[in-house]
């Protein structure tokens, strides 16, 4: 009828297990005061007709503070009917009041909640005292163990929604960290753009100016400074389209996953090394510091043997364990006489500040290897 994302699994469970509970046991003590009477029989569909109320209550009724007024009327509504199913079940109707006052609380905020429980227990004992002729201590001992109740709902429900809030600020928090990493890892980039592109377009500029230069005074000189410029814009543009290969993983609403990472390797196909990425493992989630350094890990290896191993082959292999996640990045190059040749010191120190170990080194069989471990995000 009404589907309502909000509503509790487990609560859905609790209520109709009660109501058939409920149901069942009222039925039959109907049934069995019919015996021998027809006056039962009133009673009987007096009793069917209000459970199948408190059917259509529960199914209609909304469980967001967002939804419409006339819905949120089910929930008070719930409580009056299920009020009256207690007169033919003394006792039995409990836990579905104890559903629907949990239900008061996360539909109306937690004051007007307590408003409408009070109104609702002044109602149940005023409503005993005045129909029903009971003195004050029977009314007493009919209202206490659902005030106790009430209290107890309300204040289990408020921890509930507590924690959902908490969850969602954490939520919101997590998110927020990641789209600062991200923004971190630009400016980083952007830094280091600056660094190789911006001093190779300064040469080409000064080439240039130099041809310029010469032109009058030192003509056999202008050809060899066109030269030099040219060459200098074939690595400026090779920069250029690495950076471009880079930064797209980025641009995927920051996420930075083994479908993030399998795409930039992929980028770096067509350049004349095969490139493999493969995944193994049950993927588990990654604090963002730790995905940002698995992407750096990986974009310096498949880079390192682009530009400087002269390999013909590169694999990635991202593992991913019970608490902890590896990247492997070796290729079939000439290796390195020093590892810091790679630019990887400051990459090290990188992954040892998010809890991981970092390796960079000739392989035994030829080729050169880069091994991050990183640990997986705790719940």
């Amino acid at each position: 009828m009404f589907r309502d994302p909000g509503r509790p699994a487990l609560l859905s469970v609790v209520f109709w297990s009660v109501f058939a509970t409920v149901l069942v046991g009222g039925v039959g003590s109907a049934v069995e005061s019919t015996t021998g009477s027809a006056a039962g029989w009133p009673r009987l569909g007096l009793f069917a007709a209000l459970m199948a109320l408190v059917a259509v209550l529960w199914l209609v009724m909304p469980w967001s503070p967002g939804a419409s007024p006339v819905r949120k009327l089910a929930a008070p509504g719930l409580l009056v009917t299920i009020l009256f199913v207690g007169q033919f079940l003394s006792g039995w109707h409990i836990a579905l009041v104890f559903v629907a006052m949990v239900n008061l609380a996360f539909v109306y905020d937690m004051r007007r909640a307590i408003v409408i429980t009070a109104i609702y227990l002044l109602s149940v004992g005023a409503s005993i005292l005045v129909l029903f002729g009971a003195t004050w201590r029977e009314v007493l001992d009919q209202v206490m163990p659902m005030t106790l109740l009430a209290v107890f709902s309300l204040a289990m429900t408020s921890a509930l929604l507590e924690a959902g809030r908490q969850r969602a600020a954490a939520q919101r928090l997590i998110e927020r960290i990641r789209e600062l990493a991200v923004a971190e890892e630009r400016a980083r980039m952007a830094r280091d753009m600056h660094d190789s592109i911006g001093h190779q377009l300064t040469v080409i500029k000064i080439n240039l100016e130099n041809a310029e230069r010469y032109r009058e005074r030192r003509p056999e000189l202008i050809w060899e400074e066109v030269r030099q410029a040219k060459e200098m814009t074939v690595r400026a543009l090779a920069e250029a389209r690495r950076w471009v290969r880079a930064l797209r993983p980025l641009a995927l609403d920051g996420q930075l996953g083994s479908t993030a990472l399998g795409q930039l390797a992929r980028s770096f196909e067509g350049t004349g090394i095969e490139v493999g990425f493969t995944v193994d493992g049950l993927e588990r989630r990654i604090d963002p510091d730790s995905e940002l350094v698995l992407y750096r890990v990986l974009q310096e290896g498949l880079t390192n043997a682009l530009r400087h191993a002269e390999a013909r082959r590169v694999r990635a292999r991202l593992n991913f364990g019970e608490d902890r996640v590896v990247l492997t990045i070796d290729d079939d190059g000439k290796g390195a006489a020093r590892a810091a040749g790679f630019g990887l010191s400051s990459l090290a120190e990188r992954v040892r500040a998010v809890g991981g170990s970092f390796l960079a080194a000739n392989a035994r069989d030829g080729g050169f290897e880069l091994r991050a471990e990183v640990p997986v995000a705790r719940p």
